[in-house]
């Protein structure tokens, strides 16, 4: 039995499942993953080059960074400007660009932007400092939602009346859904994401597997995990059979995180939300629910419309890439208008996105150098 961290990333181990894929793999495949930690650790192990040419591996919209809309990234600017306001979040966003500014030059230009680890701490700044409004950004799936409902469940109880979150979270299983059931999508399996699945757990699959017809494998993060899922996919796949797999069980129960789920569903509710390279998607956010509305930052200041507009808006194809249907090569951003410095589109946004990661493992240093000069 494999215990330890080190021996999931264990070369020979690695090798190892792999020879096996590439033995059985006699067809196209396309996986995809909905995980940015998936994303990176496949480029930065070569996951995808030593599983074989039949598979191709897919990045979908697992980046909460990345596909947080352009309108959304806006109302946290706005936020930054009004008076007495500190604007607090994690580190990815602040560097992310809006219409026409972003957060870290808002901070640069002596407005208060703050990044911290966990929304607990902002709530620890809103009770040191009373005269100020804290508002923490909360972005993330299930994975970060339950610990920002926990943060407003007490905020309300202990009365701590300059705290509020602008709730930008988003959900898993209406976006799968949409996606993977397009006319378009050409996935025929999912790697699903490990830290959305220890609060969720299984069921939230369930519907692809059954209405859909594409079997998914829960994985973790270290190399041997992902080779592992595709593996057990793979196999799935050249029998004709379709399944639900734990692949993480180490990690990954199958009734998921009760207590978590439960405090999430204490405080919000479904919503409608737009996803940066997809649009939006019905009941794939949260919303506080009406009995925490004095939390909701966006009811609490009035906050600008912008006119939401880009120099890449109509070239950019981030949609067609998060399907599947196109990769990041093929856009004529990528590298050039588009790169991590100066990000266009949903996948190029967080270093987790499928454009970076391709920028970073895949772009030959010497063009990289060239792009930047």
């Amino acid at each position: 039995m494999i215990r330890y961290v080190d021996e999931y990333r264990d070369v020979e181990l690695s090798l190892k499942i792999a020879g096996k894929i590439r033995d059985i793999s006699t067809k196209p495949f396309n996986v995809m993953e909905v995980c940015g930690g998936h994303t990176m650790a496949m480029r930065k192990y070569g996951v995808h080059k030593l599983i074989g040419p039949n598979i191709r591996l897919i990045s979908g919209p697992g980046c909460p960074v990345c596909v947080t809309s352009l309108k959304d990234i806006d109302k946290a600017i706005a936020l930054a400007w009004a008076a007495d306001v500190s604007i607090c979040t994690f580190g990815d966003m602040v560097y992310v660009p809006g219409t026409s500014s972003s957060l870290a030059q808002a901070k640069a230009e002596g407005r208060d932007v703050r990044t911290v680890y966990s929304v607990h701490d902002v709530l620890n700044f809103a009770k040191e400092e009373p005269k100020k409004e804290f508002v923490f950004i909360s972005i993330g799936f299930e994975t970060t939602a339950p610990t920002a409902a926990a943060a407003i469940i007490e905020a309300r109880e202990e009365k701590v009346n300059n705290f509020s979150v602008l709730a930008l979270n988003k959900t898993m299983p209406a976006a799968l859904t949409a996606l993977l059931g397009d006319g378009s999508s050409i996935v025929d399996a999912l790697i699903a994401p490990g830290h959305v699945s220890t609060i969720t757990g299984l069921s939230i699959y369930e519907p692809i597997v059954k209405d859909l017809g594409i079997s998914c494998a829960v994985a973790g993060f270290e190399p041997a995990d992902i080779l592992r899922a595709i593996f057990l996919l793979a196999e799935l796949f050249e029998k004709g059979e379709v399944e639900l797999i734990n692949a993480y069980e180490r990690a990954v129960k199958k009734e998921g995180n009760k207590k978590a789920l439960a405090v999430m569903s204490e405080v919000f509710e479904e919503s409608d939300a737009e996803w940066r390279g997809l649009g939006v998607i019905p009941r794939s956010g949260l919303k506080l629910r009406k009995a925490y509305a004095g939390l909701d930052a966006e009811k609490r200041f009035k906050i600008p419309a912008g006119d939401i507009s880009s120099v890449c808006e109509g070239a950019c194809i981030c949609g067609d890439i998060l399907k599947g249907i196109k990769e990041p090569p093929d856009c004529t951003l990528f590298g050039k208008a588009c790169t991590p410095e100066s990000p266009c589109g949903a996948c190029m946004v967080s270093s987790e996105g499928s454009c970076a990661a391709w920028y970073k493992y895949e772009v030959p240093s010497s063009k990289v150098a060239s792009s930047r000069g």
